[in-house]
C-alpha cells in the first residue's frame, strides 16, 4: 500500500510539472484531513477539517469560497424553489424539499475558521461560503486552513441523505466544507441548484466514527489502524490524488469483493435483500469486464479500489466509487453500473467543469458506456448510439434547443439539459468517428486520457487532440455543435440520367456543414462509395479499408453540389450517410429510388 501511495503521489507531482507544457496550464491543490464524529440515531454529526491549500495559479487570492451543499436542503434554497417553479421538475425533488421539518432538513453550520491559525470572518450564502482572507495567498504559496462545522444529513432527496428509499441509512455525498475551484477562468463557487461538480485535485485522509454495527464503504483505502471504541468505530480512509470524498454506510449491507483487472479490487455493498442477492452476486463479474473495456479502451484505471454501493436516489459517479439504487433488472443494474463506472474515467479523471461543460461529462460518458454495454451484454449492434440520435433529433427539431454552452443550471427545462447532456454529448463523439474516422477517435480517446488525466481539461483542450491525431482541422465542429443550435440537413436535390451516367446535386439545406459519405447502388446490386470532403476540414477521412472515389471539396458557403457517376448501369438507389453515423435531423430527403 505505501508503495501504490508514493508512486501515486510521485505520479500527481509530475502530472503537475508536465502540464506546464499545455501553454502554461496549472491547476490548483487542496489536502484535506477530517474526522467526522456521527450520531446516527439523529442524523448528526461534527466535524473538523484541516485543509493545506497551495495556489499554483499566477494570481494573489484574498478570498475564498467553500460550497456547502446540505444547505440546498432547506425550504425556500435556490434548488426548492427552482425544483417548483421549473416547468417540468425532476419527480425525485419536486415540492419535497419544501416540506422538510426541521429534523429533515439538511445543514453544514461553521462553527469556527482559521487561516494559519488566526481565526476568519466570513458568511454564509445559501450553499457557498464566502471567506475574506486576513492574509493573501500570492502565487506559489501554501496555507493552511482549520475549520470546525457541526451538520444535519438531509432526509435522501437527491443524491445525498440518509434513509433513501431502499432503506440505505446513509448516502454521504457533498456531505463535507469542500473548497471551490479557482482556475484560468476565476473561482467557480456556484450554488447547488441542482446539477454537478468541479473540484480541487488533492490528497484526503478522513476518520468517520459511527456506531458500530454499521458497514462503511466509499472512496480511498481503508486504513489497518481502524478501531472500536464505547460503541462506535473508526473507519480511517486514505485517498490520494482526487478530487471528492464519498462514503455509504448501512447496518445490512453485505460486502463481497471480486478480483477485478490489473489487480483492483472490487468491492460491492449491497442490502440484505433476499430479492435482489442472485443480481448482485451476477454484477460482479460484470463489473470486472467493464473496467477491462474501459482500461483498455480509455487508459488504466490508476486506483487499487473500486467500489460499486447500493445508496443515493439513481446512480452517481465519485471517486473510487459509485452510489446506484439496487432494486432494479438486471440488465438496469448492469447498465447504471456501466455508465457510472464510465465517470470515473470522462469526468473523474479526466475532471472537465460539470457545470459549464455537462455534456463532455454525460455525453462521453453515454458514448462510452454504450460501447462497453454493446459487448459486455453482447448485443453487437451496429449502432448502439441510435437512442441518443433519436434524443438529439427530436429535440433539434422542437424548437427547444440551448446550446451546449449554457450552463447546466440554467436550461429552460430538465428534458433540454437532459438531452443535450446525454444525448448530443455522445453524439458529439460518435459523430466525430463519422468525420474523423473509428480509428482515428479512437486513438483520440487514449490520447486524450494520456495527455489530460488527473487535469481540468476543456472542449478545446479535447478537440485539439483530435486534431493532432487525425491531422484534420475540427474547430468548426466543434464551434457549430456545441456553441450554436444549427442543426445538419443534407438533402438528394435532383438526379438526372444521362447518355454515360447519372447527374446527382445535392442540397446543404442546414447552417452546418459536414464532409459527406454517398452511397450509390445501381440496379444489379453492385455499389460505389463516393467521399465529399468538406473543405474547412482541409483533409479527408482515411478510407478504412473500403473502396470509395474521393470527389472535390465542398465549401460551405456553397448551397449545392454536384457530381457526375459515370457508369453505363442504371442507378436504382442513393443513400447519403448510410452509417446514420451523420446526425442529420430529416433523414427523409437523404435518400434516393428510382421509381
Amino acid at each position: 500500500m505505501k508503495q501504490f501511495l508514493t508512486t501515486i503521489a510521485i505520479f500527481g507531482c509530475l502530472t503537475t510539472l508536465s502540464a506546464q507544457n499545455y501553454a502554461g496550464y496549472w491547476q490548483q491543490n487542496a489536502d484535506y484531513t477530517m474526522q467526522i464524529d456521527v450520531d446516527a440515531e439523529k442524523g448528526t454529526y461534527l466535524g473538523t477539517q484541516e485543509l493545506v491549500y497551495t495556489n499554483n495559479s499566477p494570481d494573489t487570492l484574498d478570498q475564498v469560497f467553500y460550497h456547502l451543499y446540505f444547505n440546498a436542503f432547506q425550504p425556500g434554497s435556490e434548488m426548492d424553489v427552482r425544483s417548483r417553479t421549473i416547468v417540468d421538475p425532476d419527480q425525485r425533488v419536486g415540492d419535497r424539499i419544501s416540506k422538510l421539518s426541521p429534523d429533515q432538513i439538511g445543514y453544514i453550520k461553521p462553527k469556527s475558521l482559521k487561516q494559519d491559525g488566526r481565526d476568519l470572518s466570513y458568511e454564509v450564502a445559501g450553499t457557498i461560503l464566502e471567506v475574506k482572507l486576513n492574509t493573501p495567498i500570492l502565487p506559489g504559496a501554501t496555507t493552511t486552513f482549520n475549520m470546525e462545522w457541526d451538520a444535519q444529513v438531509p432526509i435522501q432527496i437527491r443524491r445525498s441523505g440518509r434513509d433513501n428509499a431502499e432503506g440505505v441509512a446513509y448516502s454521504m455525498t457533498q456531505w463535507y466544507p469542500k473548497l471551490a475551484e479557482y482556475d484560468f477562468e476565476g473561482w467557480h463557487a456556484y450554488p447547488y441548484i441542482g446539477r454537478e461538480f468541479h473540484g480541487v485535485w488533492g490528497n484526503f485522509d478522513v476518520t468517520i466514527n459511527i456506531d458500530e454495527n454499521y458497514v462503511v464503504g466509499g472512496t480511498g483505502y481503508l486504513q489497518p489502524d481502524s478501531k472500536t471504541k464505547r460503541g462506535k468505530k473508526s473507519w480511517h480512509f486514505v485517498a490520494p490524488e482526487v478530487h471528492d470524498f464519498t462514503w455509504a454506510a448501512d447496518d445490512e449491507y453485505i460486502h463481497d469483493t471480486y478480483a477485478g483487472p490489473n489487480g483492483v479490487e472490487l468491492n460491492f455493498y449491497y442490502k440484505n435483500n433476499p430479492e435482489i442477492l442472485e443480481n448482485w452476486k451476477n454484477l460482479q463479474p460484470k463489473t470486472a469486464e467493464l473496467m477491462k473495456f474501459f482500461s483498455e479502451t480509455i487508459g488504466a484505471y490508476p486506483y487499487k479500489q473500486y467500489s460499486v454501493i447500493q445508496g443515493g436516489d439513481g446512480g452517481m459517479e465519485y471517486a473510487m466509487c459509485t452510489l446506484i439504487t439496487g432494486e432494479r433488472k438486471f440488465e438496469s443494474l448492469v447498465g447504471v453500473t456501466a455508465h457510472e463506472m464510465a465517470h470515473t474515467w470522462f469526468q473523474f479523471l479526466m475532471a472537465t467543469n460539470e457545470g459549464k461543460h455537462e455534456w463532455m461529462d454525460e455525453g462521453f460518458t453515454s458514448y462510452i458506456s454504450a460501447r462497453a454495454m454493446n459487448k459486455v451484454m453482447n448485443s453487437n449492434r451496429a449502432n448502439p448510439f441510435q437512442g441518443s440520435y433519436r434524443g438529439y433529433v427530436y429535440l433539434a427539431n422542437s424548437g427547444a434547443e440551448q446550446p451546449q454552452t449554457t450552463h447546466a443550471d440554467r436550461y429552460a427545462t430538465n428534458r433540454a439539459y437532459g438531452i443535450t447532456a446525454y444525448s448530443k454529448g455522445a453524439v458529439f463523439m460518435a459523430q466525430l468517428g463519422y468525420i474523423i474516422g473509428q480509428d482515428a477517435l479512437d486513438k483520440t480517446i487514449k490520447r486524450y486520457y494520456d495527455d489530460w488525466s488527473f487535469k481540468h481539461p476543456t472542449p478545446n483542450d479535447f478537440i485539439r487532440v483530435a486534431e493532432k491525431v487525425s491531422g484534420l482541422q475540427l474547430g468548426w465542429y466543434l464551434m457549430d455543435w456545441t456553441q450554436t443550435t444549427n442543426t445538419i440537413d443534407y438533402a438528394i436535390k435532383e438526379v438526372t440520367p444521362e447518355n454515360e451516367g447519372t447527374s446527382i446535386t445535392l442540397e446543404r439545406k442546414g447552417l452546418m456543414p459536414m464532409p459527406i459519405d454517398l452511397t450509390v447502388t445501381f440496379e444489379d446490386g453492385s455499389t460505389q462509395l463516393y467521399y465529399i470532403p468538406l473543405q474547412m476540414m482541409r483533409g479527408q477521412k482515411p478510407a478504412a479499408g473500403i473502396s470509395r472515389e474521393v470527389l472535390a471539396d465542398w465549401a460551405w458557403a456553397y448551397p449545392t453540389y454536384d457530381l457526375e457517376v459515370k457508369s453505363d448501369k442504371k442507378v436504382s438507389k442513393i443513400v447519403i450517410d448510410q452509417s446514420e453515423l451523420m446526425a442529420d435531423v430529416d433523414r427523409e430527403n437523404n435518400t434516393f429510388e428510382a421509381q
